[in-house]
């Protein structure tokens, strides 16, 4: 049946009005019966799982490492730290020390307490995983700043690093980019 709009239904007399086309409607399609199907899930669906288990296992880390006594010695404020995780390529790693990847993102945690770096340095990753950053900068000073005048960020970051399964590997940054007061950090890629 075609559509007509209301100065055609006015030129042809023999049409039904809209009163009349309703009823003629309603006829056709009295014994009509709406279809149930099982097929369409129409509920919302709920919201992804958090794994509880796991955010309290790697916040129970995080204290553990934050309360637990450091030993400053290890590190010293000109060392450069580095990191490359067993089965990563020694040229990716010679590529990441001279500063042939371009990091795509960067964290400054100068002034930061360690807790506060701790969370800072989660999220950042956390956020650089989800947007597929696989390369990033995070600056940690070189702890001329600190009461001892030890790098504890440096230290700290190192430990925080290592501990990841989503960290490749990590070294000192070239001196161009903040030398061992920052280091270059390679992300594994997504699935």
């Amino acid at each position: 049946m075609l559509a007509m709009d209301d100065s055609q239904q006015a030129e042809d007399p023999e049409l039904p009005d809209d009163d009349e086309q309703m009823d003629l409607f309603r006829q056709a399609v009295a014994d009509a019966r709406p279809l149930h199907s099982d097929l369409a899930d129409t509920r919302k669906r709920p919201p992804a799982p958090r794994p509880l288990q796991l955010e309290a296992d790697e916040q129970q880390v995080i204290d553990e490492l934050l309360n637990s006594p450091t030993d400053w010695a290890g590190i010293e404020v000109g060392d450069e730290i580095s990191y490359c995780r067993p089965g990563v390529q020694r040229r990716v790693m010679q590529r990441l020390r001279r500063g042939q990847f371009k990091p795509k993102a960067h964290l400054d945690l100068h002034g930061s307490t360690l807790r506060n770096a701790s969370s800072e340095l989660k999220s950042f990753l956390n956020s650089c995983k989800q947007r597929d950053i696989s390369c990033v900068r995070i600056v940690h000073g070189k702890g001329r700043g600190s009461r001892h005048g030890v790098p504890v960020l440096k230290a700290a970051v190192d430990r925080w690093l290592r501990q990841r399964d989503d960290i490749l590997a990590f070294s000192s940054a070239p001196s161009f980019d903040g030398g061992t007061g920052a280091v270059y950090v390679l992300l594994r890629k997504q699935p």
